[in-house]
C-alpha cells in the first residue's frame, strides 16, 4: 500500500463553523476510543520513568482542543506524575481555551532551546512531507531539554478498510472526507524511522500502539 498525499478538508478551514466543531469532536472520540490518549500517556510515562521525573512540561504542537494533553495528564497523575501543558498552533481560532497557547510554526518554533522538558505532537507527522518532518523534528529537539514525542498512524490496509467501516460514527462530513486520507497520508514504521534517523535525535525508540498507532520518542543527545 502506496503512501498518497491528498489535501484534508480541515486543514483548510473548509466547513462551517459548526462542521469543524463536530470533526474535532469526532477526533476526540477517536482519541478517547482508539488509542490516541492512551499511545501518548504511555509514552510520556515511560520518559518520566526513564529520567526519573516526577513533573514534566510538554509543548504540544497542532494538539487543537487539548483532549489529548489533558487525558494524558490524569493517566501520569495516578503515577505521581505531574503534567503541564502548553498549546502551539498557527492560529488562536484552532486551539482550546484549557491550556496556556504560543502561536507560531512548527518547522520554526518561536521558542528558545530547551523551553521544555517534552515537545509533543499527535496525529500531526502525516500532514508533513518527509522533510518537513525532518525539520520539525530538529526544531522539537532543539526547544526540549528530554526528547521529542510523536503519536501518530500508522498506514496499513486493515487500517484503511477499519475507518471507512467506522464512517456511520462520524459526525462530521469533514470526517467522512478526511479518515481515510489520513491513512493514505500516514507511514510506515520503517518508513518514520528513516526519515527521523536524519533528525539530531541521539536514540529514537518506535513502538507499535493499539489500533494502529505507532508511538515515537526521539531522545535529545
Amino acid at each position: 500500500m502506496r503512501r498518497v498525499v491528498q489535501p484534508e478538508l480541515l486543514d483548510s478551514d473548509s466547513g462551517t463553523s459548526a462542521e469543524v466543531d463536530a470533526s474535532l469532536a469526532d477526533l476526540r472520540r477517536i482519541n478517547r476510543w482508539f488509542g490516541g490518549a492512551s499511545t501518548s500517556a504511555d509514552l510520556l510515562l515511560r520518559i518520566a520513568r526513564e529520567r526519573n521525573l516526577h513533573h514534566l512540561s510538554m509543548l504540544d504542537v497542532a494538539g487543537a482542543s487539548g483532549d489529548v494533553p489533558a487525558a494524558a495528564a490524569q493517566a501520569l497523575a495516578r503515577h505521581g506524575v505531574e503534567l503541564r501543558t502548553t498549546l502551539l498552533d498557527r492560529a488562536r481560532s484552532h486551539v482550546g481555551g484549557r491550556f496556556p497557547v504560543v502561536l507560531g510554526d512548527a518547522l520554526a518554533l518561536p521558542l528558545a532551546n530547551g523551553s521544555f522538558d517534552v515537545v509533543h505532537c499527535s496525529l500531526f507527522l502525516h500532514h508533513l512531507e518527509p522533510e518537513e518532518i525532518v525539520a520539525f523534528a530538529r526544531e522539537a529537539l532543539r526547544v526540549a531539554r528530554v526528547a521529542f514525542v510523536a503519536n501518530d498512524l500508522r498506514r496499513h490496509p486493515l487500517h484503511l478498510a477499519l475507518v471507512y467501516a467506522g464512517t456511520p460514527l462520524y459526525r462530521s462530513r469533514l470526517t467522512r472526507h478526511d479518515g481515510p486520507v489520513s491513512i493514505n497520508r500516514s507511514y510506515t514504521e520503517s518508513e518514520m524511522m528513516g526519515i527521523l534517523r536524519k533528525s539530531s535525535a541521539a536514540r529514537i525508540e518506535l513502538k507499535r500502539h493499539y489500533l494502529f498507532r505507532m508511538g515515537i520518542v526521539a531522545w535529545k543527545g
